[in-house]
């Protein structure tokens, strides 16, 4: 793959010898997280959830971890010391696309899970990883990010969007490599309600690892990602048609 940074082989991130931290481990793209990580020569995986499951390989460590919880945070700092790759990946679907209808409640444990959760995760994390050359940071957002059709899912994936922008800065006077993640729907439970076409965790997966290994800072994993995206310097309409046939009629003086 062609690089599209001047740096040097030996100042590229690399999952060799990586000890990762994987958050959502039990989910369909987490697994892959995990299971991928081995396979590129991590020395050992952390595999994070609230509930853990076992794994049938000795360099997985399963690890109880909300990241809505300041105190399992911080025992997991506590319990994982020599982490050198965090993959913010655990992520909810609110019980509904639009704002006006979730309850505050809703709003406020979407953002818990969504933005606070994996900020305060990185914040907690950052300086181990700074004490290490080359260690690596992954934020996964969402299409979302960009396009508002997910009430306050999209808003929480923007505003994750905008702190991984923030993060990198702040995190690469110390080596620390930050990537973001953007993709459409994928074939895992949280998009089971949805039609159309969707990525397998898999393919999602090996293209965030070949973006992270090739010093990339964001991953734009679909063709809709990158239309989106795309759309994004363009006037708001063009990115939602649906808003031209609501114009408001311009009365006009006689």
């Amino acid at each position: 793959m062609p690089l599209s940074h001047n740096r040097k082989n030996e100042n590229m991130p690399s999952l060799n010898g990586a000890v990762v931290l994987v958050t959502g481990a039990n989910g369909g793209i987490g697994t892959h997280f995990v299971h991928q990580a081995l396979a590129r020569g991590a020395a050992k995986v952390y595999a994070t959830a609230r509930t853990p499951r076992p794994w049938d390989d000795e360099r997985i460590v399963p690890l109880t971890l909300d990241i809505t919880d300041a105190t399992s945070i911080a025992a997991a700092v506590g319990a994982a010391p020599d982490v050198t790759a965090l993959i913010n990946n655990a992520g909810a679907n609110p019980p509904s696309a639009s704002l006006l209808e979730v309850t505050e409640a809703d709003i406020r444990a979407n953002m818990e899970t969504n933005f606070f959760g994996p900020v305060l995760l990185a914040r907690a994390f950052a300086p181990i990883l700074a004490a290490t050359p080359q260690s690596l940071l992954v934020d996964v957002h969402s299409v979302a990010s960009w396009y508002g059709f997910g009430g306050i899912y999209s808003a929480a994936k923007a505003a994750l969007w905008s702190a991984t922008n923030s993060l990198r800065l702040e995190l690469a006077p110390s080596g620390v490599h930050v990537t973001g993640v953007h993709m459409g729907y994928v074939e895992t439970r949280m998009a089971a309600h949805t039609d159309g076409p969707k990525m397998q965790p898999a393919e999602l997966v090996t293209k965030v690892y070949d973006a992270v290994e090739a010093a990339e800072y964001e991953v734009i994993a679909d063709e809709l990602t990158a239309q989106v995206k795309a759309a994004l310097s363009g006037p708001v309409e063009a990115l939602y048609p649906e808003l031209r046939d609501r114009a408001p009629l311009v009365a006009v003086e006689e």
